[in-house]
């Protein structure tokens, strides 16, 4: 039986759950979050919390969420919220809840809600099992996900990993290609044999068959003595062909006919060699535009997409962003002998929203700027790119986004511009809340709400001025 919690400050809304619950669930109500407290209860599968408790909790949305996983690890927060509070609950989506719902909540949208939450317990229960009977010790952190598109591609690689089956895998420059290679690799049962990584892109034109599949000597200007190319380096393990649609037509045929033949011959050479080798390659191009235009073979297109798997970009998964964050922290404290402890909420509500162009690797570039920077223990909006951040810590463009329904994408962009209104005036007016709202046209009620609305701080301002 699912167990559900429903925290609100409002009896009602506990009693308008239960109603839409039905009996065969059970249900407790709390009339307010509290502090965390005892032994975490892992028996609540969905947590039903309103904005205002949330806020309860910590003014930072990230920060408020984490405590109640703290207390309730095995939840999947839904968060409610008022019409006018649509942006807050959009912004605890973004920051890892499982999904929201607007006062007064309809019986079919609670339904659709709880039915992708049971969905989401079923992909999550194969994900735990794979972590303990598949994944070995170094790769639990990188399965580590709340993203169901990235649950979806360790799936496909715990199907295709104890095979010699050729994968394509495909994705954005910086998602990870390389790394799910190697998660490939080390799953399989040739993990104790050679991993070879070839970037074929990086490699000249005129090299690239010696680089592969090695030379004799004299078989070319400089070639003083015989080399062996990266497929026999592979020979019993894998070989890693990054950006495989850079490649040459000779070099197509010949590799195409390595995977029909499982055989190589040297530049200049004319003996065959016996190569036993998996093949990853990757991509950040369509292939089958590559194709079309007839840069690319399609038979050799067909032999390398045996089992493509795509990796989404990071503006697809940013339910990942504040672990991944926390990770590179991790790591970097490490390198560079730092003692980071987490993100600013500010910045980290800009990370949530800005759009990763470079993906993964972009991220980890920024968080390692932010730790060289950064001279306390918490990373502040100065310690990032000024492209990325401005003064206040917020985006400075942000594309319009046409996957969301005119109102809601109306709401968060009147919430985001109310915010960087209120930071600036506030900077301006040195924290002094009546100047502020003076100079606002409100009454300093209004702006205490608006400003406990957005998680601003007086105080923040007052030390700017000071500073």
């Amino acid at each position: 039986m699912r167990k559900m919690l429903v925290i609100t400050r409002d009896g009602s809304r506990s009693e308008e759950i239960g109603g839409l619950l039905g009996r065969e669930q059970e249900v407790r109500a709390e009339p307010v979050a509290v502090p965390d407290a005892g032994a975490p209860d892992r028996d609540v599968d969905t947590l039903f919390v309103d904005v205002e408790s949330l806020l309860a909790r910590n003014r930072s949305v990230a920060k408020a969420l984490s405590s109640l996983w703290a207390q309730y690890p095995s939840a999947a927060i839904v968060v409610m919220a008022g019409e006018e509070q649509t942006g807050l609950a959009v912004n605890a989506v973004k920051a890892g809840a499982f999904d929201y719902l607007t006062h007064p909540i309809e019986k079919a949208e609670f339904d659709l809600i709880a039915d992708k939450v049971r969905e989401s317990d079923v992909l999550q229960s194969e994900l735990d099992y794979l972590r303990g009977q598949f994944w070995n010790e170094d790769s639990l952190e990188y399965v580590d996900t709340r993203s169901k598109a990235m649950r979806d591609v360790f799936v496909k690689i715990r199907q295709v990993a104890g095979t010699r089956t050729t994968v394509l895998l495909t994705g954005e420059t910086g998602t990870g290609k390389s790394l799910i290679a190697k998660l490939i690799h080390a799953h399989s049962n040739r993990k104790s044999q050679p991993f070879i990584s070839v970037h074929c892109g990086a490699i000249p034109d005129t090299l690239v068959e010696s680089e592969l599949f090695g030379h004799e000597k004299g078989a070319f200007t400089g070639a003083v003595r015989r080399k062996l190319g990266k497929f026999e380096l592979a020979h019993g393990g894998t070989i890693f062909l990054d950006e495989i649609g850079t490649v040459s037509q000779s070099v197509q045929v010949k590799l195409l006919n390595v995977i029909q033949e499982r055989m190589i011959q040297r530049v200049g050479g004319e003996t065959d060699v016996p190569v036993d080798v998996r093949i990853i390659a990757a991509t950040n191009e369509d292939m089958n535009d590559l194709c079309e235009r007839g840069k690319f073979r399609r038979d050799l297109f067909y032999r390398l997409n045996v089992f493509p798997i795509r990796i989404p970009p990071l503006r697809e998964r940013r339910e990942d962003i504040p672990r991944l964050s926390e990770a590179f922290i991790q790591q970097f404290n490490g390198l560079l002998n730092t003692e980071v402890k987490g993100i600013h909420p500010h910045v980290l509500d800009t990370l949530l929203e800005y759009e990763w162009p470079g993906n993964v690797r972009e991220l980890e570039n920024v968080i390692e700027r932010a730790c060289i920077l950064e001279t306390g223990d918490v990373l502040q909006p100065e310690s990032f790119p000024p492209d990325l951040l401005d003064t206040q810590g917020e985006v400075v463009t942000s594309p319009v986004k046409t996957s969301l329904p005119l109102k809601e994408a109306r709401r968060i962009t009147v919430d985001k511009f109310e915010r960087q209104y209120l930071s600036s005036l506030l900077e301006q007016c040195g924290g002094v809340i009546k100047d502020a709202a003076q100079r606002a046209g409100v009454t300093t009620r209004q702006l205490s709400k608006l400003m406990s609305r957005h998680s601003l701080d007086k105080k923040e301002f007052r030390k700017k001025r000071n500073s």
